[in-house]
Parts: C-alpha cells; sequence; structure tokens
C-alpha cells in the first residue's frame, strides 16, 4: 500500500527521494537557505550585530540538509525506525533554529532601517533574507511534519 509520504513503512532510497512528499522538500530547502546565506552574507556585519547567529544557522543547517540529503540519496540508512525518528528530529530542531534566526534578523533589519535609514541596499537585502528565512522555516516546518506523519506509520 502505497501513500503521498511514499511506501508505508519504507524510507525511500536513491531518487525516489525526489518523488516522496517529505524528502522532495530537500532542493527547496538548501536553494532558499543557500539565499538566506549570501544575502545576509552580502551585508555588513557589525560585531554586536546578531546576524552572526543567522549566518551560524544558516550554515549548519544547509551542511547537514546536505548531508542528511546524501544519507538518503546513497541508501545508507538500514534500521528504518531510527532513521525516521532522526528525521522527524533534525527538522524539528532545524524548524526551531530557523525560526528563532529568522525572527532575529527581523528585529534586526528593523533596528538598521531605522538607524541607518539612508543606505537603501542593505536595508531590501536584508527583507529579502528576512522572506527567505521565514520561507525557509516553513519548508521545514511541513517537512518536520510530513516525516512525523511517515514515522507513526512504522
Amino acid at each position: 500500500m502505497t501513500t503521498n509520504t511514499g511506501q508505508m513503512g519504507s524510507l525511500p532510497r536513491g531518487g525516489a527521494i525526489f518523488c516522496t512528499i517529505p524528502d522532495i522538500l530537500y532542493l527547496p530547502e538548501l536553494v532558499f537557505g543557500g539565499l538566506v546565506l549570501s544575502l545576509v552574507g552580502s551585508t555588513s556585519i557589525e560585531p554586536n550585530n546578531p546576524q552572526a547567529y543567522v549566518i551560524s544557522v544558516a550554515i549548519f543547517c544547509f551542511i547537514m540538509t546536505f548531508f542528511w540529503l546524501l544519507i538518503f540519496a546513497c541508501g545508507s540508512h538500514r534500521n528504518r525506525s531510527f532513521w525516521a525518528s532522526a528525521d522527524v528530529a533534525y527538522h524539528g530542531f532545524a524548524a526551531l533554529l530557523y525560526l528563532s534566526a529568522s525572527v532575529l534578523l527581523a528585529f534586526i533589519t528593523i533596528l538598521i532601517s531605522i538607524q541607518y535609514g539612508n543606505n537603501l541596499l542593505t536595508y531590501k537585502q536584508d527583507v529579502a533574507a528576512v522572506v527567505f528565512s521565514f520561507f525557509t522555516t516553513l519548508l521545514y516546518v511541513i517537512h518536520t511534519i510530513f516525516s512525523a506523519i511517515r514515522w507513526k506509520s512504522f
């Protein structure tokens, strides 16, 4: 019996990860996480600016999501129940990290717009980074929900 989250009681391997609902979100997570990283990295970071936390979260999540994608693509996951629960745990943790980074980035963007009102390019980059950061958070939350549905099927 198959469901919209893949085959019941199995985790996808190889190219099948691009056909199941939670796993197809790896690529948009990488793309939009990379956009957040490049947009925040292209603005000036002051010593007391918490945007370094946002960059750290973006780098951590980008590397771990790519690593997670490779694990599933290579079929290295043998113990199905462990990997299904680890998938839920990682994506839930990544969603929490991105949510905290998104809120902090939005707050800093508001403060920068008040303090440096004449630098319109930096403000536009920060606003775009905030939008992409919240969208990446949404992708991780959706991935967590569908991974939890898959985990419950074991």
